[in-house]
């Protein structure tokens, strides 16, 4: 996944509900939490091992974190924010799992999975990306993340 993690997170709270005030900024937040490492990826490792393989990408990290945190804030009014930013992590790495490997198995296997390899059959791997059917599915999100905020914006408009 490229470009369709951000809306991917808005369309999540859209189609769940609730307070919009926590719970968007921090779909949002989560949705690109998991990129958070492409800084060390570009400026310090630079690109010496795919950012997948980070800590930032690997499923049991978030799922010890949010062994945690729900724990913590179970009886606070920021409890369905931390479910959001968490969902909308989770939503990314399934999202990346699509065409890019995550090591779902860990701790008990850093063997990364994903659904399809995209071939390099471009002379750079966006490309590839780009031209490859999964590149369908972004695009299929932003158009139902611009669906639901033009929907809103105009029942908001028309209160």
């Amino acid at each position: 996944m490229l470009t369709a993690h951000l809306p991917a997170g808005y369309c999540l709270v859209r189609a769940v509900g609730g307070n919009a005030t926590l719970m968007l900024p921090a779909a949002l937040l989560g949705a690109v939490a998991p990129d958070i490492d492409m800084i060390f990826f570009y400026l310090v490792d630079g690109g010496a091992v795919h950012h997948h393989r980070y800590w930032t990408h690997i499923p049991f990290f978030w799922l010890a974190a949010a062994a945690i945190a729900l724990p913590v804030l179970a009886r606070t009014r920021y409890f369905p924010a931390c479910v959001a930013f968490f969902s909308a992590v989770f939503l990314h790495l399934s999202l990346d799992s699509i065409a890019g490997s995550i090591m779902w198995l860990y701790p008990f296997s850093d063997r990364p999975l994903e659904l399809v390899t995209v071939p390099p059959t471009r002379s750079h791997w966006v490309w590839s990306f780009v031209f490859h059917w999964t590149f369908a599915f972004e695009i299929a999100i932003w158009v139902a993340a611009l669906a639901l905020w033009v929907t809103r914006t105009r029942r908001v408009r028309d209160q």
